[in-house]
């Protein structure tokens, strides 16, 4: 089967790619930059992004399933940058599956998608998406599954795929970035009885992405679905971070912040990096404080049944990966 991979660049495009390719497929990937370790894997490797239509139409020619993943995953920045890329980008691999009668779409969302700031305690896929959201990223995700859902059709199949706080061996965001504040004696964590948590180790979400491959031709009733995936392994938010800690070889940290102070301190610091006296990226926002302040755990049982999908790798597994992976490299960095 010929796939088709965007943002092949990044932690989950990249292990998909790699998957694919061992599992004998021809590959096509799309992502905005040049990245040697993924022109070793093999394939074919186009650079451009997902809001040059003409270039997508071209590079999906004979394509059988498009694996669309790439998106702007920023806690903050200008509105429109999120709508180009999450909105318009989606439509135009919607539109470009269809010009190249590509039969089948696996895209790439999110549990923020359907995020309140309350607590998301076992919840399942009927949950709703907000009247209200707390950043774009999570908006414009929003739109572009509900689009990706609404575009399933005897013409072109599709699935859309929740994996929550992906982590494991080759991670650049979330793992080095809790790292890394670590170290810089800036990690905090918010302290609240019985609030937890659950997330996806890399090879999870690899194997969910792969079994909607094969499932989305056989069982009817997994098109034009999201699915929640996630390890299945709720825990406390302090209890993972801090294994997180310990592969890196650093101390454990106790919460010590208020569900209020985080809140509060979101709100203020959002909004005074909208000030000409700020740069760069604000440390904290109201979506993150939000999101470290109640729990997110999901119900998995849709994946399971309809995808054939099950969490092979244990977060106990993953953080021993994840420490003999961290043994064997350099020091962890942003």
């Amino acid at each position: 089967m010929k796939c088709f991979v965007t943002g092949a660049g990044g932690f989950i495009g990249g292990n998909i790619t790699r998957r694919l390719l061992k599992l004998g497929h021809e590959v096509v990937t799309f992502q905005r930059g040049n990245y040697p370790e993924l022109n070793k894997m093999g394939g074919t490797h186009i650079q451009g992004s997902i809001t040059q239509k003409e270039l997508l139409m071209d590079a999906m020619t004979d394509v059988d399933a498009v694996f669309h993943v790439a998106a702007l995953a920023a806690i903050s920045g200008p509105r429109v940058d999120f709508e180009q890329a999450n909105v318009l980008g989606t439509r135009n691999i919607i539109e470009a599956c269809r010009a190249n009668g590509v039969q089948r779409l696996i895209f790439t969302s999110s549990p923020s998608v359907v995020f309140d700031g309350k607590d998301q305690i076992g919840i399942d896929e009927s949950e709703p998406y907000p009247t209200n959201f707390l950043a774009d990223y999570p908006r414009t995700k929003a739109i572009a599954e509900a689009e990706v859902i609404g575009a399933n059709s005897d013409q072109l199949w599709t699935v859309s795929l929740r994996p929550h706080l992906v982590w494991g061996p080759g991670d650049r965001h979330l793992y080095p970035r809790i790292v890394e504040r670590a170290r810089q004696g800036k990690l905090k964590l918010v302290r609240r009885q019985g609030m937890k948590i659950d997330a996806c180790y890399i090879d999870n979400a690899v194997d969910a992405h792969i079994c909607a491959l094969d499932r989305i031709a056989s069982n009817p009733d997994c098109r034009g679905k999201a699915f929640f995936v996630s390890n299945g392994e709720p825990t406390s938010p302090e209890d993972l971070i801090n294994s997180f800690l310990e592969c890196a070889g650093l101390n454990p940290i106790r919460p010590t912040v208020s569900p209020l102070l985080a809140k509060v301190a979101g709100w203020l610091i959002e909004n005074a990096y909208k000030s000409p006296f700020f740069n760069g990226e604000p440390p904290l926002t109201r979506f993150v404080a939000h999101q470290q302040s109640t729990s997110h755990w999901f119900d998995l049982s849709a994946a399971k049944r309809d995808l054939d999908w099950q969490p092979a790798v244990s977060t106990s597994e993953g953080i021993e990966r994840l420490r003999q992976h961290h043994s064997e490299e350099e020091p962890v960095s942003t």
